[in-house]
């Protein structure tokens, strides 16, 4: 019988299986962050040079410090990968929403460069704020 009980006690469910919705687990369900972002075209500023890359960015407040915190990817792209030798670097982010200062970290094995900035975003936060009557 106790095989039995075992066995029964796995049913239903696999190993690393994930469960979320609050039915299963009978504890409310929490996003991580809420975080905006953005994807498309932007240009890297780096001295005097000036590169065209596509992004992915997120970002979301952090109450602890009290900044917004933005991160992303940018593609890989040989013209930025040769300014900027796989170095870490400080450069300046444009998208067509606004420039911000941001720091540019060791490429992954893709050759994807992280951005990081601790600012207004160079994106629009697209927040939906209610108006009081």
């Amino acid at each position: 019988m106790a095989a039995d009980t075992q066995a029964g006690a796995g049913a239903g469910t696999q190993a690393g299986a994930e469960t979320g919705t609050e039915a299963e687990t009978g504890h409310p369900v929490e996003e991580e962050h809420d975080d905006v972002g953005y994807v498309g075209p932007a240009t890297v500023l780096f001295g005097d040079a000036e590169v065209e890359v596509q992004v992915d960015l997120r970002g979301n407040f952090q109450p602890i410090d009290g900044f917004f915190h933005w991160y992303g990817r940018v593609a890989a792209n040989p013209e930025l990968d040769e300014l900027i030798k796989g170095n870490r670097a400080d450069v300046v982010l444009r998208t067509p929403h606004s420039e911000r200062p941001g720091e540019l970290s060791d490429p992954d094995l893709w050759g994807r460069f992280r951005i990081s900035g601790e600012s207004t975003p160079p994106f629009d936060l697209d927040l939906d704020v209610a108006e009081e009557s």
